[in-house]
């Protein structure tokens, strides 16, 4: 049996290779993929050749473990039909669809262990963006949003619009920030009380007050959006940063207000879960929220372009070359 798996064999080129389909080991399942979807973020970085060749792509997904040098897989919301049970695996198995956290490919063999049971009313588009809910949650919990604070979301890309749903479920005067149109359109209908172009800081500065936003999230992608943060968040305040940057940096201000205001940057990351909060949470707990909530907001309506997988390489310079038109883009098998 052979299947097609997509490879990013250097800066811009993506390719899909024919391959042997590895022997079903016990214990695992093999699935025939319906859709992924794109992570515009990470994807992107290694796409454009902006990720540290030297660095493991992942420590925690058995899928994506190898490094991020030419050429590698990757890809991390995928969800498919299951068609083949390895001995020991009950025969409840057979037929149902689950996601997984694996590379963009045509049908792969997981772990039963690794993938998840899609719930009956989950329809397939949204469960491919378990991923991206998983990581909204995580930001959420990580910020720590207190009752009545001002609260800002730099980067209005799915996650950012996720963590925007999220939140508005919160008593809290929220809004965002976004160089597009179309994102920011989103935001609004999502919860956003107003969204600002990123030409408008001096607007958003007066609706927040001289006190400026309690809490910041930077999820632009974008290391020089620090300083935007900065710029917002008041003395005391918080920025919780989502972004990975990969090889980009920036000059970052830190010399205004930064210490004086005893401003707090702090790093989220969804591989683990935040240490205050281990003792009565884990990443199963984690989940069981993530499929209420992708259920709850339906981030398939987030969707502007779905490609056949024989396509895959017109999805990527979409992403990277008209990001006035593109939000959620899904493969097709």
């Amino acid at each position: 049996m052979k299947r097609m798996s997509l490879y990013f064999t250097g800066p811009q080129k993506v390719e899909l290779r024919k391959e042997d389909f590895p022997k079903l080991a016990p214990g695992h399942v093999q699935v025939r993929s319906l859709v992924s979807a794109i992570s515009a973020g990470t994807e992107l970085l290694i796409y454009q050749g902006q990720t540290p060749q030297n660095l493991l792509a992942d420590t925690e997904l058995a899928a994506i473990s190898g490094s991020l040098a030419f050429p590698l897989k990757y890809g991390y919301s995928i969800v498919g039909e299951v068609t083949q049970l390895g001995d020991g695996v009950k025969e409840p198995w057979n037929g149902k669809r689950v996601f997984a956290f694996n590379p963009h490919e045509s049908a792969f063999n997981a772990d039963v262990k690794d993938v998840q049971l899609l719930p009956e009313d989950c329809i397939v588009e949204d469960a491919a963006f378990l991923a991206n809910m998983e990581t909204a949650i995580s930001l959420v919990q990580d910020g720590q949003p207190l009752l009545g604070e001002k609260v800002v979301v730099l980067g209005q890309g799915i996650v950012g619009l996720l963590a925007i749903a999220i939140l508005s479920r919160f008593p809290l005067d929220l809004f965002s920030v976004d160089a597009i149109g179309l994102r920011r359109e989103f935001s609004k209908r999502l919860g956003a009380k107003e969204s600002f172009s990123t030409e408008a800081v001096a607007d958003i500065k007066v609706r927040l007050g001289a006190q400026g936003a309690d809490l910041v999230y930077e999820l632009t992608g974008r290391p020089e959006a620090l300083n935007t943060a900065l710029d917002l968040v008041g003395e005391h305040g918080r920025i919780l940063v989502g972004s990975w940057y990969g090889t980009r940096q920036a000059s970052i201000n830190l010399g205004k207000k930064f210490h004086r205001g005893r401003i707090k940057i702090i790093s989220s990351q969804v591989s683990q879960i935040e240490p205050g909060l281990r003792g009565r949470w884990d990443k199963a707990r984690r989940f069981e929220q993530a499929w209420h909530w992708l259920r709850e907001i339906k981030p398939s309506r987030l969707v502007t372009h779905r490609f056949q997988f024989s396509n895959a390489a017109d999805a990527y310079q979409l992403l990277a070359g008209d990001a006035e038109n593109a939000l959620g883009v899904l493969f097709q098998y």
